[in-house]
């Protein structure tokens, strides 16, 4: 089978891992119950910064959000090299900026992620990501973003919501912790 991945927020905790990082940069002391409470995927609220604000943030600390310790979810890392191991294709599609492609495969293969370099996609829109998923014929595809899979609900892949606060309201199949997934294979 083919199995597809969003990374950042499916597969890594990137958005927490920001979080603190925000945390450290602005002197700040927020607490991650403000951010188990966010019902968005953007995380600036809590630290009294509105979107544009929230953007040049984020953008100034990209890298070091990327590619520093941010750690993948529980068990991702096992299952995925798991579904290889039973001869299962895993892609990876990323809506990560073209420039960060080559650095983002490298330091997911660093910490253990089975990554076969011509199933990375990286450096497409979120919109994009339709066309990719669709030209693979994935039989699975797991995200986090409802944006991204609410735009795939009349296709015949499964679609699976990693678990989150601000996707709720997808009716779909979840994950929550990643062992769950051994029940597909």
């Amino acid at each position: 089978m083919k199995f597809g991945f969003d990374i950042d927020d499916t597969l890594i905790n990137l958005r927490q891992h920001a979080f603190v990082l925000y945390n450290k940069k602005l002197q700040k002391n927020i607490p991650l119950e403000s951010f188990y409470a966010l019902k968005t995927v953007e995380i600036h609220e809590p630290f009294g910064l509105d979107a544009t604000e929230g953007k040049q943030l984020w953008d100034s600390l990209r890298e070091e959000i990327y590619f520093t310790n941010c750690p993948p979810f529980p068990s991702a890392v096992e299952i995925l090299c798991e579904l290889v191991n039973h001869g299962h294709e895993i892609y990876y599609i990323t809506a990560r900026k073209k420039q960060f492609a080559e650095k983002t495969k490298e330091w997911m293969k660093k910490i253990g992620f089975p990554i076969i370099d011509e199933r990375f996609y990286c450096g497409m829109e979120d919109h994009e990501k339709i066309s990719i998923i669709q030209e693979l014929e994935l039989d699975y595809y797991f995200d986090d973003k409802p944006a991204v899979l609410e735009t795939l609900t009349d296709y015949s892949t499964q679609l699976y919501v990693k678990d989150h606060p601000y996707n709720q309201h997808l009716a779909l199949n979840r994950i929550k912790d990643w062992k769950e997934l051994r029940q597909l294979y």
